[in-house]
């Protein structure tokens, strides 16, 4: 019995040594951490890489020719009157089964098709943004869940405050995590159009619509570290403004009357 009261005595010393830790972390990244942050991310905005007004500098080459057309020449044109009654037909049979062969693609000539380095590099330096405040956020998250206090019957207005500090910080969490979706499903596009631009070459709405992608991730990558900076700004205010009844959810004012 006393070896078992001694294992819970330690574990419970590692669990208050780790909410001691986390509660500390916490208030340092929300006292510290968060307004330096917001400012970083302001002073990025203010970048040249993010404030490009011509959006065609961030366009890149598509390095794939379009071949020379095969000329087909019909050495039975004695025939071709002959025939164009029954070609027709058999063209009107099978007009709805018809689909429309590309070119097969082996290798690509200039050897592997590049992505766009501009927009690549961007990416590359949001993507660790994007990580840091969800695990931030995580940290935080946790303090606050720490310190819900056990479910009375009422005088819970600060628990309330609370759990509503917890969903925030919830959100925030998943709309970063949403970013990083967003990046993936970009290069999946683009991929997907630059293989349709290897297999029909000479049509030019998918080399266009490959500019357009490009484009709209610039500007979405623009507006994501907005959103980082703004996250951090109202994760800031709200939860220094509340900070007391986050600490301290009950009042002890009923103790004291007795």
């Amino acid at each position: 019995m006393s070896s078992l009261l001694k294992v819970d005595n330690e574990i419970k010393t590692k669990v208050d040594a780790f909410r001691e830790r986390i509660t500390g972390e916490a208030e340092d990244l929300v006292a510290n951490f968060f307004p330096k942050k917001l400012l970083e991310l302001d002073h990025f905005l203010k970048e040249p890489i993010l404030n490009i007004h011509e959006l065609k500098e961030i366009h890149s080459e598509i390095n794939l020719t379009v071949p020379d057309p095969i000329l087909l020449t019909n050495s039975h044109d004695g025939l071709e009157a002959q025939n164009a009654k029954k070609r027709k037909l058999e063209d009107a049979a099978t007009e709805d089964n018809c689909q429309v062969a590309g070119t097969k693609v082996f290798v690509m000539p200039g050897g592997m098709m590049k992505s766009n380095h501009k927009l690549v590099d961007l990416i590359e330096k949001v993507k660790p943004e994007i990580r840091t405040l969800i695990e931030k956020c995580n940290t935080v998250k946790m303090w606050v869940q720490l310190l819900i206090p056990r479910i009375e019957d009422g005088n819970n207005f600060g628990v309330s405050i609370q759990e509503e500090t917890v969903a925030e910080l919830r959100t925030v969490e998943g709309e970063a995590a949403s970013y990083l979706d967003q990046i993936s499903r970009y290069y999946i596009t683009r991929a997907k159009l630059v293989s349709k631009i290897a297999k029909y070459p000479h049509v030019e709405d998918y080399r266009r619509t490959v500019t357009e992608i490009d484009e709209k991730e610039y500007i979405s990558l623009k507006i994501i570290v907005s959103e980082l900076r703004n996250q951090y700004v109202t994760l800031h205010d709200m939860i220094l403004k509340n900070i007391e009844k986050i600490k301290r959810p009950r009042s002890s004012n009923a103790d004291a009357l007795y």
